[in-house]
């Protein structure tokens, strides 16, 4: 299959060279991703302009423009802009010159109309000074988020995203770790996508949905590197790939006319928080301290033509963690010389954030933009609870991203390319090299976790990609259209390696003995060779048509389709090996008759798995202004959008394979027997050692896990159903809308062993039935079945409403409530389902992702002596949590679900899990020299110091056998989500 690999790479740097060539001899390149399009109607006097009246945009801050000719009906598109100040400027002859000052937002389709009045009626140039154009016929479900919110809004950390949940229907959430995820609705993590700049930041390898999200407590992008972003949540058009959830438009900052600087410094410390509930119970403040600091400038290389901007941020983080026993503890002996390892800890975070960019402007057509990023990362994970800061993981987190776009603008079209390149590495280590010991409680329940850990890994991308985004503005028929067609090409290398665990972990039952271990778990190359490493190529190729058809003042039409293809030769030309084949085929013609699924589906020999080639992604949509003022617009579509496989799923049939994963029992521990033979020996204190346990590595990796992946997998995919209608009520931009979501064939991990007779629940002696991790393949350990099948359905009510920020008001606020009945057969992102042969076990739940009420708030008021005063309110009923009741004797396990406790607050009754209040007060002093400015600013995080409890702070196992009393139960020293009651100082100075 080697040569079918090199006919993909033929045909990949065919399809760039071909592309690229296109992008040289065509008009070259501006996608709409992130710049707005601006459009409207000239009249002259009292008549449509007829076509030929000169339309131009003057970016106010950098001096670019951007120049179009009305169409025969008096229509005209402006495309291309980037967020800011344009000028716009109409001259027709026999008429004044017309000129409008607007502001357009990142990601939009504005609409503005231009009256130009007769020259003989008037004597001098009108000009016209506007507000902010809000886009309203438009068929997305989308929010912006503007630099005066991601300025002024109150936050834990400096990542951009926070404020996403703005936007009704998105989360962004803290976990007890200080990681941050983003979530659409209740789809998975990996369905979202960002683009800075029109640039895709998609994570291949891991979860988290773009590089650098995944477990990670740092930044994307440094937070003063934005100008504004937009969040669209549902109905994204053609453009957008590689997203099935919610999608992130955002726009970095660029260099003016003007030299601009400024530097800022956060700082909070343990005496400026409040105690975690664990501390407080032991009376001790772990130390811990947050400083964020950084410098921008930007200004002129050569004044309307080219233009600089650098931006660096830092982030040195020493986060509370608490270690503490176990349950069962205080019923056994605690050797002494662990007890060192318990209380308060902190768990340190390194990150440094660098981004550079420059324009040009070639002439006044064409343009290049060069920029880069950088981001280096190094923290302590895996600390607290029952992990000690010995068995804790090393972690860096390393990406730098490079992108060259060159754009060429006419007034009939524009056109953008990307020539672009990326390296992301994410790599764990053990905090402590030597053995791991795990100390547990009769029943097996952790007590504590000490000595050497688990994670060893390195996973990653690297990679060159090309995309180039064409649009016509002066198209005309039946009405008049913005055309956009696109092309994207990407040759990615994918690696990961996964040693696990790296160091041997011994278990102790310390019902029985401190000093000799009942089981040792260790990880070794098979046959001395392997290293559980796999690489791969990934060749990804997409095109697209957009057309955005104003058929008249009252209604558009955007109809839109993509395709898209991907080919990752490591998953297409695996060869499944022969042993493992022989024994699966073995166990198969014993057991396989009755376990619901063909082995056969799951055994790759090098040319029975293709790729998937039908990604066709319909996306259609209208907008209908009833009055043709935008004052009341109904608008709704549906669209069909592809996500992907990622890697870290994929490679586990190479990996597992290279590094298998040992287990070795000991005699003499009665709660522990086990029957004398190659893996069930006496204890020997040389097995403390790598080399002591060599003798148990078996030449073929017996005993090993085996993890197979379905021939014929799918991918993943959302289909999206929307309708609203937006409103202006005042100063109030208003919105109601209802969305139907329904995202199938997500990646999932099945259990593929079954008992005799093809069994998948056994006895467990007079306990319970349970699943049958007792019965491996023969010769081997267990079968993990790769397949797809997680699935999710949400209706969603949307209800929003922004007050836009004016001189004249001296305030803005935004209001966002989402009403979500969710449902999924499993967990929320949980790709291991383990506990039933097949996903039908797990039912249909109320999703575990996402609360069925969330409301969130936040406004900015100028005070009198030029105090600024900002706050956001956050509040959320608490998605259910699942559970597996085990507690009926002879019955098998079932997938059950109990709420969080909930609290009052505001609204009567008692309906919220989650609680958080911020406020930040801040003011500006000039300090007398030209613009210079000194800041000071303060933040109260969690003002009213509620907890909310982390979901693992529930007692979520009712055990074998007997109701367990603490199911569903809250342990009141659980770890919290978001920070305690935290008091953060800011100062800055700009000029």
């Amino acid at each position: 299959m080697k040569s079918r690999s090199i006919l993909q790479s033929g045909i990949a740097t065919a399809l760039a060279t071909f592309v690229g060539a296109f992008a040289l001899l065509s008009p070259p390149a501006q996608a709409q991703l992130s710049t707005a399009t601006l459009r409207g109607h000239i009249t002259l006097g009292q008549t449509p302009a007829k076509a030929g009246v000169n339309v131009v945009a003057t970016n106010v801050d950098n001096g670019f423009t951007t120049h179009a000719t009305t169409r025969e009906d008096g229509s005209y598109a402006l495309s291309g802009l980037d967020p800011g100040n344009y000028r716009i400027e109409v001259s027709a002859e026999g008429y004044d010159q017309h000129t409008q000052v607007v502001t357009l937002q990142v990601g939009e389709t504005a609409d503005l109309d231009i009256a130009v009045t007769d020259s003989a009626a008037t004597v001098q140039q009108v000009v016209i000074v506007g507000n902010t154009i809000v886009e309203k016929k438009t068929s997305e479900v989308g929010t912006v988020i503007t630099q005066r919110q991601i300025r002024a809004l109150p936050q834990v950390t400096r990542n951009f995203l926070s404020f996403a949940d703005l936007a009704p229907g998105v989360s962004f959430t803290t976990a007890t770790d200080g990681s941050t995820k983003l979530q659409g609705g209740a789809q998975a993590t990996t369905g979202v996508n960002v683009y800075i700049d029109g640039v895709g930041q998609k994570n291949y390898v891991l979860q988290g949905g773009i590089t650098g999200q995944d477990s990670s407590r740092g930044n994307p992008f440094p937070q003063s590197a934005i100008k504004e972003y937009k969040v669209v949540s549902q109905n994204y058009k053609a453009e957008f790939d590689q997203v099935s959830s919610a999608a992130i438009i955002a726009v970095s900052q660029s260099g003016t006319n003007e030299f601009h600087s400024d530097v800022f410094w956060d700082h909070t410390s343990a005496s400026w928080r409040d105690e975690t509930p664990a501390e407080k119970t032991t009376n001790h403040k772990a130390p811990s301290f947050q400083n964020q600091f950084g410098v921008s400038l930007g200004g002129p290389i050569i004044t309307d033509v080219a233009h600089y901007f650098f931006t660096y941020e830092g982030k040195r983080n020493k986060d509370p963690k608490t270690i503490s026993f176990g349950s069962g503890a205080n019923a056994v002996p605690i050797p002494p010389s662990v007890l060192d390892a318990i209380g308060g800890s902190d768990a340190p975070f390194n990150e440094d954030l660098f981004f550079g960019k420059i324009d040009w402007a070639l002439n006044s057509e064409q343009r290049l933009e060069l920029t880069a990023k950088v981001r280096q990362e190094d923290e302590l994970t895996d600390v607290g609870g029952q992990n000690s800061v010995q068995w804790a993981t090393r972690k860096t987190n390393n990406e730098t991203r490079i992108d060259l776009k060159h754009q060429y603008n006419t007034d009939d079209w524009i056109n953008e390319a990307h020539v672009t390149y990326e390296r992301a590495y994410w790599s764990p280590r053990p905090n402590t090299i030597g053995p791991g010991v795990l100390l547990e409680n009769p029943q097996g329940g952790a007590v504590l976790n000490v000595g050497g850990g688990r994670a060893y890994q390195n996973k990653g991308q690297r990679g060159e990609g090309f995309q180039d985004d064409f649009t016509l503005t002066s198209l005309q028929w039946n009405g008049s259209h913005v055309a956009k067609f696109g092309v994207k090409v990407k040759r990615i290398t994918l690696d990961t390696q996964e040693l696990q665990p790296y160091n041997p972990q011994y278990h102790y039952d310390l019902g029985y003995s401190a000093s000799l271990p009942y089981r040792v778990e260790f990880g070794y190359a098979l046959n001395g060779v392997g290293n559980g490493s796999a690489s791969s190529r990934d060749y990804q190729f997409g095109v697209y048509v957009q057309d955005d058809w104003e058929l008249n003042r009252k209604l558009t039409l955007n109809a839109g389709v993509r395709w898209d293809y991907e080919d990752i030769p490591a998953y297409r030309d695996y060869v499944t090996p022969p042993d493992v084949v022989t024994a699966l085929r073995g166990w198969a013609n014993i057991n396989n008759a009755n376990a619901g699924f063909n082995i056969n589906d799951y055994i790759s020999t090098g040319s029975n798995r293709s790729t998937f080639k039908g990604e066709v992604q319909p996306r259609v949509g209208f907008s209908y202004d009833l009055f043709e003022n935008q004052q009341h617009v109904v608008f709704g579509g549906y669209g069909r959008s592809y996500d992907r496989n990622i890697f870290d799923y994929l490679q586990l049939e190479r990996t597992k394979a290279t590094f298998p994963t040992y287990n070795v029992n000991f005699q003499g521990d009665p709660a522990h027997p086990c029957t004398p033979g190659p893996s069930c020996v006496p204890w020997n204190p040389s097995y403390l050692t790598i080399a002591g346990l060599t003798p148990f590595v078996t030449n073929n990796g017996a005993g090993r896990e085996i993890d197979v992946i379905d021939n014929n997998l799918k991918v993943p995919y959302s289909d999206q159903i929307s309708i609203g209608i937006r409103d202006t009520i005042g100063g109030w931009n208003t919105e109601i809308t209802y969305s139907y979501i329904d995202s199938r064939d997500g990646f999932v991990f099945l259990l593929g062993n079954r008992g005799p007779n093809g069994a998948f629940f056994i006895p467990t002696g007079t306990n319970p039935q349970g699943p049958p991790f007792g019965s491996p393949i023969p010769g081997f350990g267990a079968l993990i079945l790769g397949t797809s099948g997680l699935e999710t359905k949400t209706n969603a009510l949307f209800l929003k409403a922004d007050k836009l920020y004016t001189p004249a008001s001296g305030w803005s606020a935004t209001i966002a409530y989402a009403y979500s009945d969710a449902h999924e057969n499993r967990q929320f992102d949980q790709h291991y389902a383990l506990d039933f042969p097949n996903m039908s076990g797990y039912g249909w739940l109320a999703s575990s992702g996402v609360s069925k009420h969330k409301f969130v708030a936040a406004g900015i008021f100028d005070l009198p002596y030029g105090f600024e005063f900002s706050s956001k309110l956050t509040l959320a009923s608490g998605a259910p949590i699942d559970a597996i009741d085990c507690s009926i004797p002879g019955i098998p396990c079932r997938a059950n679900q109990f709420q969080p406790q909930r609290q009052a607050f505001i609204f009567p009754g008692t309906m919220w899990a989650f609680r958080q209040v911020d406020v930040a007060l801040s003011k500006d002093f000039a300090l007398g020299w030209r613009h210079a400015k000194f800041r000071l600013r303060g933040d109260v995080l969690n003002l009213f110091a509620f907890k909310n409890y982390d979901p693992n702070a529930y007692n979520a196992y009712n055990g074998f056998g007997s109701p367990n009393p603490t199911f569903g139960s809250l342990d009141p020293n659980g770890q919290l989500l978001g920070p305690t009651r935290t008091f953060k100082v800011t100062v800055a100075a700009s000029y």
